[in-house]
């Protein structure tokens, strides 16, 4: 399918990966329609155009999400694609964090994606469009120091692998792309053990891929209606050593975060 007219939703779009997918969304002539929790922010880095809707909503909260859905379907008409792309992440040992962050991780990685789509579905199996969701390595393996990251990721496949198989003749697809470390803020806004933004990142961000090479990699599968997307060479070792060799896996994953700057694991190091 190509994304020439069709209607493109886009959820955390005011930066990163969700403003680079918009961005290249547009330049593939969709009318894309993107939501973040600051419609300050999405007015400060989109130009007003008659095929871009700015909405404010903050996915953890389902009558946000149904209401930036209807109003999608008030201005255009319908759904064609919903890419689930807002999320958070953490960094902290699970024994020093608040259970008040793992939930924040759930209710923002996962349940907002399953109120977005469960309000665009009707829309979108009816235009037999794409559900798509922005998973991440830590969807197939769990990340020390990111146990509410991993379980966030690991919840959202499972209810994309779910919905595809029910949906599995109905002409409607169902994906989702799990990109590597990509070069944006979602570190510097990673929750620390007591919920707080972490500020600083412990990666040299000049070295990743870039946001909008992992936007052009999303839209691609969504046009070519792949079922899955594991974009970095590391990332796909790191899946099949997983499934390989998992003893392996927690020895090599552990001393990888482990060298990480400042990494919480330094606890357990003695």
């Amino acid at each position: 399918m190509s994304l020439q007219n069709k209607i493109v939703l886009i959820t955390g779009g005011s930066s990163g990966i969700g403003k680079a997918l918009v961005d290249a969304a547009l330049a593939r002539g969709a009318r894309v329609a993107v939501c973040a929790r600051s419609i300050d922010k999405l007015q400060q880095v989109f130009q007003p155009s008659e095929r871009l809707l700015c909405f404010k909503a903050d996915v953890s909260k389902e009558a946000d999400c149904k209401a930036f859905v209807e109003a999608v379907i008030n201005k255009w008409g319908g759904v064609d694609v919903l890419i689930n792309n807002a999320g958070i992440s953490m960094r902290a040992l699970f024994e020093d964090t608040s259970l008040d962050v793992i939930k924040e991780l759930m209710d923002v990685n996962f349940w907002g994606a399953v109120y977005c789509t469960k309000a665009a579905m009707p829309s979108i199996m009816k235009s037999k469009g794409v559900v798509a969701g922005v998973s991440s390595i830590a969807g197939y393996r769990g990340l020390p120091g990111r146990t509410g990251y991993s379980a966030s990721k690991f919840a959202l496949q499972g209810f994309l692998e779910a919905l595809r198989t029910e949906l599995l003749h109905t002409g409607t697809h169902v994906m989702w792309v799990s990109p590597g470390f990509t070069a944006s803020n979602i570190r510097n806004v990673a929750r620390s053990s007591d919920g707080s933004a972490q500020a600083e990142t412990p990666l040299d961000e000049s070295k990743l891929m870039t946001a909008e090479t992992c936007a052009t990699i999303i839209l691609d599968g969504i046009e070519r209606r792949k079922r899955t997307i594991v974009m970095t060479t590391q990332g796909k070792l790191a899946v099949w050593l997983n499934k390989l060799l998992p003893g392996l896996a927690d020895k090599m994953v552990y001393n990888h975060f482990l060298k990480e700057a400042d990494s919480p694991l330094k606890k357990y190091e003695g």
